[in-house]
């Protein structure tokens, strides 16, 4: 006579009995009887209202895909001397995009000379994470890219007030860093002048 390993509809171990016996368990209980583990020796086997399981199952995955955050990496590019009016207008993007869960690439091109003026894309980024600092922090500080100078926002999810230092305190020590390669590039340039000046005498 098959047996099966039968276990009750609260999680308790009844043991090993008779499929028979375990059949007429599940009628007297109204409950099914259903076979959770085929493979195993005997067949494991619950006691348990089918209908309600699969209703508590679907309405869990319900609940989970409802729960998941799809984060979605928006990119925003921009000029270190960007107009006025057209910095609102991205600013004003970035905004919908951070309100909307959403994180955002900020890209500060370069062209020409302006790849030796670094600090002038580190002040924008950093005007920029200060207007938007009731929404969105930055993630990831501004880093070189080539030329491209590269800062990732993320939306808020807590008080502005927990975040709001630190981004100040990294774009300080990056402005130290510009400063001094500033400082080091006008001695280079003067050096270059005097020699020029001293060969035209």
């Amino acid at each position: 006579m098959p047996e099966v390993r039968l276990v009750g509809p609260n999680g308790e171990q009844v043991g090993i009995v008779r499929i028979e016996d375990a059949l007429r368990l599940a009628v007297e209980a109204d409950l099914d009887l259903v076979e959770v583990a085929p493979m195993s020796k005997p067949p494991v086997c619950k006691l348990m209202d089918f209908g309600k399981f699969k209703y508590e199952a679907a309405m869990k995955e319900r609940e989970s895909r409802r729960n998941q955050i799809h984060t979605v990496i928006k990119e925003m590019k921009l000029r270190p001397k960007i107009d006025p009016h057209d910095y609102e207008t991205k600013k004003g993007h970035i905004e919908r995009f951070l309100k909307a869960g959403d994180k955002v690439k900020i890209t500060i091109m370069f062209r020409g000379r302006e790849q030796s003026r670094p600090e002038l894309g580190l002040r924008l980024l950093a005007k920029l994470a200060d207007d938007v600092e009731e929404i969105g922090f930055v993630e990831s500080t501004p880093k070189q890219d080539g030329r491209n100078m590269i800062m990732v926002l993320a939306p808020l999810r807590r008080k502005p007030d927990s975040v709001r230092r630190e981004p100040r305190a990294e774009f300080a020590l990056e402005d130290e860093a510009v400063a001094e390669a500033v400082a080091q590039l006008d001695v280079a340039e003067l050096e270059v002048a005097e020699l020029d000046v001293a060969e035209a005498q």
